[in-house]
């Protein structure tokens, strides 16, 4: 007699257990996020769907704004005034710049020698542009966290190059690239200064009155510069498109491109592994110049190419854009090699540096593919530097 308290159930057969297919996952070596995604996506919409005539003009338009607004943002948010307490450090500070000014631009130059044969000469320029732009910040942050090495040094490392690079890049583009730079002459150089240098120091000036607005709203600020990077890309390709520049790379060049990057990344991580240990570093000095010094921005990288390259910037940020996530890839399986390889003592050291910054274990680990940042993206500065 069934109880008046359960209702009556009718007996069902005994099915056999079919356990439910497990979710397709990423590996953990492949720091793929929805950003990166983001641009695979715009590549292929500019692809099939790009801007001309009028629409081009209005795009062209909302381009400059927005790398203007994006460079300001950069200056608003970098705290100088905190960044210079870092030059105690001086040593580790002027390696990083060396590696990411002196020896990236040499190896760059020294690829001349693979034009024509090896890669064209647009893909070369590119290939020289992406030697030429500044450090990341966040996502060598994230990796130096993760392998426990110094976290408050490469938050100034990458905040020295990030500021020095509005500055330098510009110039080493117009000695190194010349007229492959689209050209350079008083009024491109003007040009240069009000879209980017101008904008960036205005931010730098303000930042004392807005600095509290952006670090309470830097989850939306962080989709406005996602989304500004993203219109760039898409005008710079679809002008591409429009162009018929991209008859010229065919799927074995882009072979052969990853190929020859793949060798840079190779020997940027060795010389600055080596040279670090032969120069008398600490292994957290050691692991912070790994990262730092082998790494290059996207985020500022791709607006630079918008006003230095103008039409041809489409082919110029294509190795930039491939090295980007190549560098992730690698990095990423570094620095859990480091990770694993570090001594005890070293555990509780990176633990402590990584909460002084803001960046726990877990949240480093989530950041590295997010290098495109803006307000608290993977290129941008922290609102608040720790002290080396």
């Amino acid at each position: 007699m069934p109880s008046p308290h359960r209702p009556h159930r009718p007996y069902r057969p005994h099915r056999p257990y079919h356990p439910l297919p497990r979710r397709i996952a990423l590996p953990s070596w492949l720091p793929l996020d929805g950003f990166i995604l983001g641009l695979v996506g715009t590549v292929a919409l500019a692809a099939l769907l790009p801007v001309s005539g009028r629409a081009a003009t209005v795009t062209d338009g909302a381009t400059t704004v927005a790398v203007a607004f994006l460079f300001f943002l950069y200056g608003a948010r970098l705290s100088t005034r905190e960044a210079l307490d870092g030059v105690r450090h001086w040593r580790l500070h002027l390696t990083v710049l060396a590696c990411t000014f002196v020896i990236f631009p040499a190896l760059g130059l020294a690829a001349r020698g693979l034009v024509p044969y090896v890669l064209t000469h647009p893909l070369y320029t590119g290939l020289l542009f992406l030697c030429l732009v500044p450090s990341t910040v966040q996502s060598s942050i994230a990796f130096t966290s993760i392998a426990r090495g110094n976290v408050a040094a490469a938050i100034c490392a990458g905040s020295f190059s990030s500021l020095l690079g509005v500055v330098v890049t510009p110039v080493l583009v117009a000695l190194l690239l010349g007229g492959s730079g689209g050209g350079f002459s008083a009024d491109s150089m003007l040009k240069i200064a009000l879209q980017l240098l101008v904008p960036f120091l205005a931010g730098q000036l303000l930042r004392r009155w807005i600095g509290g607005f952006l670090s309470r709203h830097r989850a939306v600020l962080r989709l406005v510069d996602r989304g500004s990077v993203l219109l760039v890309v898409y005008a710079a390709f679809s002008e591409g498109m429009t162009r018929g520049i991209w008859h010229q790379v065919t799927p074995g060049r882009l072979a052969v491109l990853l190929g020859v990057e793949a060798v840079l990344l190779t020997l940027m991580l060795t010389l600055t592994s080596y040279g670090s240990r032969k120069l008398g570093f600490g292994r957290e000095d050691r692991i912070t110049i790994v990262f730092a010094g082998s790494k290059k921005s996207l985020a500022a990288g791709l607006p630079m190419a918008s006003v230095l390259f103008g039409a041809q910037a489409s082919l110029a940020v294509l190795p930039l854009m491939l090295f980007h996530q190549m560098q992730l890839m690698v990095c990423a399986v570094l620095a859990r090699r480091f990770a694993a390889r570090a001594p005890e003592t070293a555990d509780a050291a990176g633990t402590a540096d990584a909460a002084a910054t803001g960046e726990t274990g877990a949240g480093a680990t989530a950041r590295p593919g997010t290098d495109a940042g803006g307000a608290g993206g993977a290129d941008s500065p922290d609102p608040a530097l720790t002290r080396v």
